[in-house]
C-alpha cells in the first residue's frame, strides 16, 4: 500500500546508462529523455557547465580549461562523480514535472552483462546519490529482448545481439534468465576510432569523431554495397598542417571497420556453438535479433545471417530496446521480478 502510495507522488525511472547516449524512460509517460551521455565540465572551478545535447555541441570546440567528457566507457563508470552528476540531472529534470518536493523515485539501470561487482556497485551508489528512493539493475541482453517483445520467460531459447555505443552483448535468454552471453568491448564507438586511424593512416588526415561518425552513419557497411557511394572528408593533413578535403567510398570505410565487425561476428558464431542443442534448435526458428545503434550498421544483418545460417532481424526502433525493456519491467515488477539483476539494494528506507 505504501509502495503504491509513493508511486503515484514519485515518477519511478528507468535508465539506459550508455556511453553514447543516455534514454530515461517514465512510468506511464514512456521515453522522455534520449540525450549524448556527454558532460561539460570548467576545470578551473569544477563546475558542470552542460550536460546531454548542450554538452555534445562543445566536444572539440571549447577553450583548454573546459572539458567536455564522457564519464562512462565500455557500458560503465569511468568517472563516478560526473556520472553522478549526469544521473542527477536525468533525475531531477524528470521528477521535477511531477512534483517540486516529495518521495524519490525507484529507479531501474540497465548495465553490460559480465560487468565486476565494483562496477556494479558504483552505478548503484551513483544513481542512489543521485535521488533514488531504490536501485534495481538489469543486464542490458536481457533488457534488450524484453524490448523487443521476446518471451524471455518462457522455456524456449531467444538469442539477442545488443550493439551499444561501448559495448556488444550476445546473449541467449531461456525462462527469465540468461543461459550464456558474451561482452565485447567493441562496439559503434571502436568503429569510430577505426575510420579516424585508417584516414591516419592512409591519408595522413586528421579527422575528429563527429566526422567518423558521419561517414560510418552515411556510407558505412559490414557487406559489399549495391551501388558504390563516396562522401568527402574534410580534416588536418599531418604533414602540411593545413585542412585537406578527401572523397572516400564505402569500400574504404567497410574495409576501416573490417577487423572489429570480424570481432562482433566472431562473438555471435562462438555463442551459436556453444548454445546447449535444444534451445539452439528454438533459435534455428526464430532467428537471431539485433538491437542498439550499431545494429543499424548497413549489411550487417545480411553478413551475420550469412556467417551462422540463421535468419537475422533487426528488431523495431533498435536504439531505444534497453530503456524500453526496462521500462516494460518497471511497469510489470510483480511480473517480471526475476528478470531484475540478483544483486538489488534498497537504497534507502521508505
Amino acid at each position: 500500500m505504501i509502495d503504491r502510495i509513493f508511486s503515484y507522488l514519485s515518477s519511478n525511472i528507468a535508465i539506459d546508462l550508455g556511453t553514447a547516449n543516455s534514454l530515461v524512460y517514465v512510468q506511464g509517460k514512456g521515453i522522455v529523455i534520449n540525450e549524448p551521455s556527454v558532460v561539460a565540465i570548467n576545470q578551473k572551478t569544477g563546475h558542470v557547465l552542460a550536460i546531454g545535447e548542450e554538452a555534445k555541441k562543445m566536444v572539440g570546440r571549447t577553450p583548454a580549461y573546459i572539458v567536455a567528457s564522457r564519464p562512462l566507457v565500455g557500458g560503465v563508470v569511468s568517472d563516478f562523480e560526473i556520472t553522478e552528476q549526469m544521473l542527477k540531472y536525468f533525475i531531477e529534470k524528470v521528477h521535477k514535472r511531477k512534483f517540486l518536493i516529495g518521495p524519490r523515485p525507484r529507479v531501474i539501470v540497465g548495465i553490460p552483462f559480465g560487468v565486476t561487482e565494483v562496477e556494479r556497485k558504483a552505478v548503484r551508489d551513483a544513481t542512489r546519490n543521485a535521488g533514488a528512493r531504490e536501485v534495481f539493475l538489469i543486464e542490458e541482453p536481457m533488457a534488450s529482448a524484453i524490448g523487443a517483445r521476446l518471451d524471455v520467460q518462457e522455456a524456449a531459447g531467444n538469442f539477442i545481439v545488443d550493439i551499444g555505443g561501448g559495448t556488444t552483448e550476445v546473449a541467449v535468454i531461456s525462462l527469465g534468465g540468461i543461459v550464456l552471453a558474451k561482452s565485447l568491448r567493441i562496439a559503434g564507438d571502436k568503429l569510430n576510432e577505426d575510420i579516424i586511424s585508417y584516414a591516419q593512416e592512409e591519408y595522413k588526415l586528421l579527422i575528429g569523431e563527429r566526422a567518423a561518425e558521419e561517414m560510418k552513419i552515411g556510407i558505412g557497411s559490414a557487406y559489399p554495397l549495391k551501388e558504390k557511394r563516396e562522401l568527402p572528408l574534410r580534416g588536418r593533413n599531418l604533414i602540411t598542417g593545413l585542412p585537406e578535403e578527401i572523397i572516400v567510398s564505402d569500400e574504404e570505410i567497410r574495409r576501416a571497420m573490417e577487423k572489429s565487425v570480424k570481432r562482433i561476428i566472431s562473438a555471435v558464431k562462438t555463442t551459436v556453438e556453444e548454445t546447449p542443442p535444444e534451445l539452439l534448435a528454438d533459435i534455428m526458428t526464430k532467428g537471431i535479433f539485433l538491437s542498439g545503434g550499431g545494429s543499424l550498421l548497413k549489411g550487417l544483418d545480411v553478413l551475420i545471417q550469412q556467417e551462422t545460417k540463421m535468419p537475422v532481424r533487426i528488431i523495431e526502433d533498435p536504439m531505444t530496446a534497453v530503456v524500453r525493456g526496462a521500462g516494460m519491467v518497471l511497469e510489470n515488477l510483480d511480473a517480471l521480478q526475476d528478470v531484475i539483476s540478483e544483486d538489488r539494494e534498497l537504497s534507502a528506507p521508505k
